[in-house]
């Protein structure tokens, strides 16, 4: 399933849209995708608590990213780490609260 407008986020669920290579691309923070995250970047509340005192830094918000897209077999971290470039890390911020939400109050 491919997903091509932004109605198809569900931001109670976690999700989120990225927009990367032009393409709108869905977000989706999975129990996969954060262990692959986790394994890689560490502890996520580690991560939340470093979001909260601003110090995340752009790889480790294009890590976890790239990590729960859901589709992303066509997509390449760099991509995603020049989308974040792209949209700037104020823009970025409003996805990336989504998924922080998401690892912290779990589905509602």
């Amino acid at each position: 399933m491919t997903l091509h407008n932004e109605q198809s986020a569900n931001p109670a669920r976690g999700e989120a849209m990225l927009a990367v290579a032009g393409k709108p691309r869905l977000l989706r923070p999975s129990f996969q995708a954060l262990v692959l995250a986790e394994e890689e970047l560490g502890p996520l509340f580690a991560l939340v608590e470093r979001a909260g005192e601003g110090q995340l830094r752009l790889t480790e918000i294009a890590a976890l990213f790239w990590h729960c897209l859901a589709e992303r077999e066509d997509v390449s971290r760099e991509q995603v780490g020049e989308a974040v470039m792209a949209m700037g890390l104020a823009a970025a911020a409003a996805p990336l609260r989504t998924i922080l939400r998401q690892i912290l109050q779990g589905r509602m």
